[in-house]
């Protein structure tokens, strides 16, 4: 387990977390481990079989701390959350603007674009990094394909086109996503993404990651009063978060999917830190997974330059200023959407 920012993230199965008093305790087989004053916190982040008293979901309901549940691979399953509160005139303007073709069709372009600027910039700089001219080719051949994509993007005319070449887009990138990873390639080759559940390691790296990003994305969208239900790229279904896959798109390749390949190419994250199931599953150890989480908080932590405010900012921020920018546009307080373009 690991207090990180104002986070607590239990990775250990079989842990019990109870409140006594304004602390929160952490328990295992009966034995103390961790006590921390609640006010510390913003979030708890469980993954597993961790048992939450009654109370202290009470308590973090009331106080408006979030409190999610992750299953052991690090899957969404649940999110517990008090009476609902928030800007209900923000939360009008949001399904009023999911509701009119226009408004959506503007912002899921802008999403799709930041997603594709910003998976040329991964690989980019990878083909610069390549060693041989097997492994640059395809990256920079994808680089073109997602160039010509980007171009595409202002003459759709509906939303199904605009998915249609992101789907495209993605399978260019995935295709050559190997082609990054230069040590134990055989063990973490992907040939393109699949999950639910992921059948190798590094589909279910990206998946546990992804999962991390769209809790963050789920908080950003509910801190400025967005309903994290109400997307405009993602159709709305019942138990899907679409504004927090929304959100997450433009990010993917920066936090989850550069720090992907930094873990694997630096021997961090390792084949023997993922677990082989009945049928072919492949699933991300617990060591594995503390590995990983203590990365993401340790990524979320670097600076990086916010091309509209101009000035740096953690990236772990990121995910809240893109939300509040949404906002703005949706209150007609500004124009249109401005994504987050890493350089």
């Amino acid at each position: 387990m690991h207090q990180l920012l104002n986070t607590l993230y239990v990775n250990t199965e079989g842990s019990y977390l109870r409140l006594d008093h304004d602390t929160l305790k952490v328990s295992v087989e009966k034995e103390m481990k961790l006590q921390v004053p609640l006010h510390h916190l913003g979030g708890v982040v469980c993954f597993g079989d961790v048992l939450v008293s009654p109370a202290l979901m009470r308590r973090c309901g009331e106080d408006g701390r979030a409190l999610v549940l992750f299953d052991r691979n690090g899957r969404f399953k649940a999110r517990v959350e008090g009476p609902t509160s928030g800007n209900v005139l923000l939360r009008r303007a949001q399904h009023e603007a999911s509701c009119d073709s226009e408004k959506t069709l503007s912002i899921a372009k802008k999403i799709v674009a930041g997603k594709l600027q910003n998976c040329r910039q991964v690989l980019m700089r990878s083909a610069r990094e390549a060693e041989d001219s097997e492994d640059e080719q395809p990256l920079r051949e994808a680089t073109a394909a997602l160039a010509d994509a980007l171009t595409m993007i202002s003459r759709c005319d509906d939303l199904d086109q605009l998915r249609g070449i992101e789907g495209e887009s993605a399978r260019a990138y995935f295709s050559c996503f190997d082609r990054m990873v230069r040590e134990d390639r055989d063990s973490f080759i992907l040939d393109g993404r699949n999950r639910r559940p992921p059948r190798d390691p590094m589909n279910a790296l990206l998946s546990f990651l992804y999962a991390l990003l769209t809790s963050d994305c789920v908080a950003a969208a509910e801190g400025v009063g967005l309903d994290p239900q109400v997307g405009f790229l993602h159709a709305l279904r019942p138990g899907r978060a679409a504004l927090a896959l929304d959100l997450m798109e433009e990010l993917r390749a920066i936090l989850a999917d550069r720090l992907a390949l930094t873990l694997v190419n630096r021997r961090q994250v390792t084949a023997a830190n993922f677990d082989d199931r009945p049928g072919g599953a492949v699933y991300l150890g617990e060591e594995g997974r503390k590995t990983v989480v203590v990365a993401y908080q340790n990524r979320k932590q670097e600076e990086v330059l916010h091309p509209l405010l101009e000035q740096k900012v953690p990236l772990g921020l990121v995910p809240h200023l893109q939300a509040r920018l949404l906002a703005r546009v949706l209150r007609g307080d500004m124009g249109d959407y401005v994504p987050f373009l890493c350089r």
